[in-house]
């Protein structure tokens, strides 16, 4: 059996284990609440409006499961470009700072007390774009290119100044305080279909060119002479790909705050299962991360006895971390993620 055989055949595999895994948890989201409903009725109520109270329900839950899996999808999605555009395993949707830019746009909508359904959203937006185009340009060179070592460093320059403004911003807030700090640990109540509607126009251009420039991310992995060599235009690859993947990770930030990890090990674990071809990774991190990041969200309404939610960041974390370092022992030299 051939490489390339076996490659799809695993691929396949894990592909269907996924989109069971995907579709079991979002049958969960949809039926478990504070609320307890009999799945059926719900589904029922989407499409006759006899019980006011249930539709209302089974809407909110609809939508809150749908921008669930959006984001996680997103989010593994661009953890596997920036690892593969930054030649860094440790690279994820925040590593350019961009999530501190949409952060601090929220916090200060908060701190001014614009806090409506549209206008934080927006702000988060602003602010991860001013941040966006702050770190291209102290990254670019005089011939107007950049490289993944620079991007890091610019990233992690800004970042750094704007979570100090956020730290001024909540020590100067007493009003706000709470609702800024529970906004940037994540969360998806509340949120409704402006947010979801908000959110893909941002995050759609990621998902075209990263599968349209799939083969193209594989020789990027390996070195920009490499990827010159067979016609790959570098520059302007990356600096596409880097624009929409930051786009759409301050899209993510924008909706439902910072949620850390997801974009950081979903890619590694796949890579372990199914290698570091592109073509098999993009579509399985896409997959797993709206999965995971559902079911991660339905722990988060169902953990507390009280009924209180708990930040999804918080779940991520707790779950991520220890996760994250046993792979990291474990599988040291399985942790090659190169093609």
């Amino acid at each position: 059996m051939s490489e390339l055989t076996l490659y799809q055949r695993r691929f396949r595999f894990y592909l269907l284990g996924l989109v069971f895994l995907c579709l079991v948890s979002l049958f969960l989201s949809f039926a478990l609440g504070r609320f307890k409903v009999a799945p059926w009725l719900l589904v029922k109520s989407l499409f006759t409006a006899e019980d006011p109270l249930l539709s209302t329900i089974a809407r909110l839950r609809l939508i809150r499961t749908l921008l669930a899996a959006s984001v996680g999808g997103v989010l593994a999605l661009a953890g596997a470009v920036f690892q593969a555009l930054l030649r860094n395993p440790l690279a994820e949707p925040y590593t350019l700072g961009v999530s501190t830019g949409a952060a601090f746009g929220a916090a200060l909508a908060l701190f001014l007390g614009l806090a409506s359904q549209g206008i934080l959203p927006l702000f988060s937006l602003l602010g991860a774009m001013l941040t966006l185009i702050l770190v291209i340009y102290l990254a670019r060179t005089e011939e107007g290119a950049f490289r993944p070592a620079t991007l890091i460093l610019a990233g992690l320059v800004v970042s750094s100044f704007l979570s100090a403004g956020i730290s001024l911003l909540k020590s100067l807030s007493d009003e706000s305080l709470s609702s800024i700090v529970f906004w940037l640990l994540g969360s998806f109540s509340g949120r409704g279909s402006t947010h979801l509607l908000l959110f893909w126009p941002y995050a759609l251009p990621l998902l075209i060119l990263a599968f349209r420039w799939q083969e193209d991310l594989d020789l990027l992995a390996l070195g920009d002479e490499e990827a010159q060599e067979v016609g790959v235009e570098v520059q302007r690859v990356r600096r596409a790909l880097i624009v929409t993947a930051c786009l759409a990770s301050a899209a993510c930030v924008a909706v439902s705050g910072v949620i850390g990890f997801v974009g950081l090990i979903v890619p590694h674990l796949l890579r372990l299962l199914v290698g570091a071809r592109h073509r098999y990774l993009l579509p399985l991190c896409l997959v797993f991360g709206a999965g995971l990041l559902v079911l991660a969200d339905v722990l988060a309404r169902l953990a507390l006895p009280t009924g209180e939610e708990l930040p999804i960041g918080v779940v991520t974390a707790l779950l991520g971390a220890p996760f994250f370092a046993w792979l990291l022992s474990l599988k040291k030299k399985e942790l090659e993620w190169l093609p």
